[in-house]
């Protein structure tokens, strides 16, 4: 069986020493970049470790990367899993960094990494039984595949695809020959009627107006990384060199799209997760999402438009203690 690791980013936001060291830095731009949405905590994490053990037993190691500050509760012992601090993989001409872009372009100099590995960011769950194929076959990663516009809007993660997408036009000039060689997969079944309507549209330009990202957990080879950082060094390392996210930033979806051109892709159903961006109408379809495990994966994601934050951070906990209730080896006082 391929090894694959997990990598799971996460920051206590409520920590006076890392709250001091932030404000000792000033975000250059990109006010909602620095906005306190990004920094609260859900206080779920245990169940994200819970859902692991229960639902990919499978999983060689968690590389649980932090600022340093650690839950509790946390069991630092137990074999599957590596603690990485930022000074332990980033470079130290980047550090302090207050930017995810910065902590996701590095990931694969985590020492130990293995070539396979599922990036998650700490809103993303497994929430039903899963096996590696779900994410990995025949050595490549599994992914839902469309072409798409970009948006640009308040709030939104435009700036950065349009940086992606500079970069992708610039090393992948002959999209017509990329879209013969991977025609079964640009238009497979599994990735949704309006997917695929959307990328035959979309498909009649030369150049890549943008990708499909589905804000789940991205399956990555490490190699790609380090071919991307080996050929675009000077815009990696500008955005790396920020302590903050700029409008300038590329960020790690750049690896996703970039293994999109090179044909390092298996489709799977894009039925296999959903991302619940939380607001008041769609709170319901989370909360359901989770307790009857309709999707393997999912997202609840935290936004500007969260209302009443801390009785729904105690409903999803709820939710949650359900599907695992169940205390893991990842937790302290078995």
């Amino acid at each position: 069986m391929d090894i694959i690791d997990f990598v799971l980013i996460w920051v206590d936001g409520n920590d006076p020493d890392w709250q001091r060291e932030k404000a000792e830095y000033s975000p250059s731009s990109m006010a909602d970049s620095d906005t306190p949405v990004r920094y609260r905590d859900w206080d779920n994490l245990q169940y994200w470790f819970r859902c692991v053990e229960k639902f990919a037993p499978w999983v060689n190691k968690i590389h649980f990367v932090t600022w340093g500050h650690l839950p509790k509760w946390l069991n630092t012992g137990n074999p599957k899993l590596n603690i990485v601090k930022h000074t332990d993989y980033i470079p130290e001409k980047y550090l302090p960094t207050f930017s995810s872009h910065t902590i996701e372009l590095n990931l694969h100099r985590i020492k130990g990494l293995s070539e396979q590995f599922v990036y998650f960011n700490d809103d993303m769950f497994i929430t039903k039984p899963t096996k590696p194929v779900d994410f990995f076959r025949d050595g490549l990663p599994c992914d839902t595949f469309g072409l798409n516009c970009i948006y640009f809007g308040h709030d939104s993660a435009g700036h950065f695809n349009g940086s992606n997408m500079e970069v992708i036009n610039t090393e992948f000039k002959n999209k017509a020959e990329i879209k013969r060689r991977d025609r079964k997969k640009w238009y497979s079944r599994k990735n949704g009627f309006k997917t695929n309507v959307k990328t035959a549209m979309l498909s009649m330009w030369e150049w890549f107006p943008g990708f499909y990202y589905d804000h789940l957990p991205s399956d990555f080879l490490k190699s790609t990384f380090e071919e991307v950082w080996e050929k675009y060094y000077d815009v990696l390392d500008k955005t790396c060199s920020d302590k903050f996210r700029t409008e300038a930033n590329v960020n790690q979806w750049l690896m996703k799209y970039w293994q999109f051109c090179k044909g390092r892709y298996v489709i799977r159903p894009k039925n296999t997760g959903e991302a619940f961006h939380i607001e008041e109408g769609n709170f319901q379809q989370a909360c359901d999402a989770i307790t009857q495990q309709k999707y393997k994966l999912i997202c609840i994601n935290d936004t500007p438009r969260t209302e009443n934050f801390e009785e729904k951070k105690k409903i999803i906990s709820e939710c949650f203690e359900t599907i695992v209730p169940e205390v893991s080896g990842f937790e302290k006082n078995q």
